[in-house]
């Protein structure tokens, strides 16, 4: 067993809504930290360096490097351009959401973002907690790894979804890690990993299709076997809950159970039939979300390259396609900054522009309509954490349908939406902690 390396541990979060005064400054490289020249270390069958956004990310070898961000000045000052040169259409015609991001809305949101917003200040952050590459498949792949100082911890891998990143899990990697420094027990403590997805934030850009979920499931397989560890958990919701739940029926060496936050189910004729009021209430929402919430998932699972050179070229576009589903998934009656704040939804919101992400993020949807859907029922402990205002509230009965052996079923949480780990870390944490007493 190799031993995985030790990244520093990290600080409690700063204060949500605090505003990040002097947005764009400093300048220098986007790489490897000092002593570690990855950009220039002649390594034989190394893939290209990513270009994105007028900056290289560094290639990987087989091992593990260590990873520090830094985004070259030019990046900032030409965002800050755009952004002071945005054009913008015409306001809506209703007074609700009806139509997508009202106009003064957005304008708020891009006047923060210009003026105020700090994102030096998110790049000292994530470097404090230890961030990595590593070369699987023939992609470069960006991860967070924090180990906890508690001798018997839990491995857990943490899945984010779209248009989420790394970025949702960072106020819970402290409670996780460290319990007892935020009011927990040693005996929940987990080390944590959490990986970006391929075409996602740090990780490489595809050049070929084939990345669906089941082989980003292969792939974090064998990302927590080079870390050395042999008995884990996965986690996930949205796109991540597709990837653990992959991961959960290849059962890779040392997985030994899967919490989702949003389950994939299917409709049985039982349900559509004689069915309970909670299977009516999900199926409703079904239908609400197909009818008035789905349009982006059909034009990113049909054309993810058209809408990826608007999302390319305008940051007010990358802002509004994200900040819509902050205001329709949150649990925020449409305020997602009362809930995430203006600076924790532009952490996620430059990741996508900075890193130029937007199609091949989108691009995972054409993949998933072409995966061959793996529907093999789980036998391994499965967990499931309903939030009020997820896309479809699963009922128990369909999770029991769906896998063999629910040890834990919570339906009864007071907050949260579709983004639970990054709207109420607290108690995501606290579901994560539930579950995993039931398989340590």
């Amino acid at each position: 067993m190799t031993e995985p390396a030790q990244p520093v541990s990290p600080s409690p979060s700063a204060q949500q809504g605090e505003p990040r005064r002097g947005f764009l400054r400093s300048a220098a490289a986007m790489g490897a930290v000092p002593g570690l020249p990855l950009s220039h270390l002649p390594v034989p069958g190394r893939a290209r360096p990513t270009e994105v956004a007028g900056f290289r990310l560094a290639p990987v070898g087989p091992g593990t490097e260590r990873f520090h961000l830094h985004v070259p000045q030019s990046a900032l000052d030409d965002l800050n351009q755009r952004l002071r040169t945005v054009r913008l259409p015409e306001r809506e015609t209703v007074d609700d959401v009806s139509q997508g991001v009202p106009l003064d809305r957005l304008r708020d949101l891009l006047d923060h973002w210009r003026t105020r917003y700090d994102w030096r200040a998110f790049e000292s952050r994530v470097n404090a907690l230890g961030q990595y590459r590593t070369r699987i498949e023939g992609l470069g792949i960006h991860f967070v790894h924090v180990r906890s100082r508690h001798r018997n911890a839990l491995p857990v891998i943490l899945n984010h979804g779209w248009p989420g990143s790394f970025v949702e899990f960072l106020d819970t990697i402290g409670p996780l890690t460290d319990p007892t420094r935020y009011g927990g027990a040693p005996e929940d403590a987990f080390h944590v990993v959490i990986p970006s997805m391929p075409g996602h934030g740090f990780s490489d850009l595809p050049a070929q299709s084939g990345w669906d979920p089941s082989r980003i499931a292969t792939a974090w397989g064998t990302l927590m076997e080079r870390l050395g560890y042999r008995r884990y958990i996965a986690q996930g919701g949205d796109w991540g809950g597709a990837v653990t739940t992959q991961m959960g029926r290849q059962r890779p060496s040392g997985l030994i159970g899967v919490h989702l936050n949003l389950p994939e189910f299917m409709l049985t004729n039982t349900a559509l039939g004689d069915s309970t009021p909670q299977e009516q209430a999900a199926i409703a929402e079904q239908k609400l979300f197909a009818q008035q919430y789905a349009g982006y998932f059909q034009e990113q699972a049909t054309r993810p390259q058209t809408v990826g050179y608007g999302l390319a070229d305008s940051p007010a576009g990358q802002a509004s396609w994200i900040f819509e589903k902050f205001i329709d998934w949150t649990d925020s009656d449409h305020r997602p900054e009362r809930v995430l704040g203006y600076d924790r939804m532009l952490d996620d919101i430059t990741l996508y522009w900075l890193t130029g992400t937007g199609a091949s993020s989108a691009r995972l949807y054409w993949e998933f309509y072409r995966d061959n859907h793996d529907l093999t029922r789980l036998d391994l402990p499965v967990g499931v954490s309903v939030f009020p205002h997820e896309l479809v509230r699963t009922p128990k009965v369909w999770a029991e349908k769906a896998y063999d052996n629910l040890v834990y079923f919570n339906d009864d949480i007071t907050a949260g939406g579709h983004f639970a780990a990054f709207e109420q870390p607290g108690i995501f944490v606290d579901e994560l902690r539930a579950y995993a007493r039931h398989v340590r």
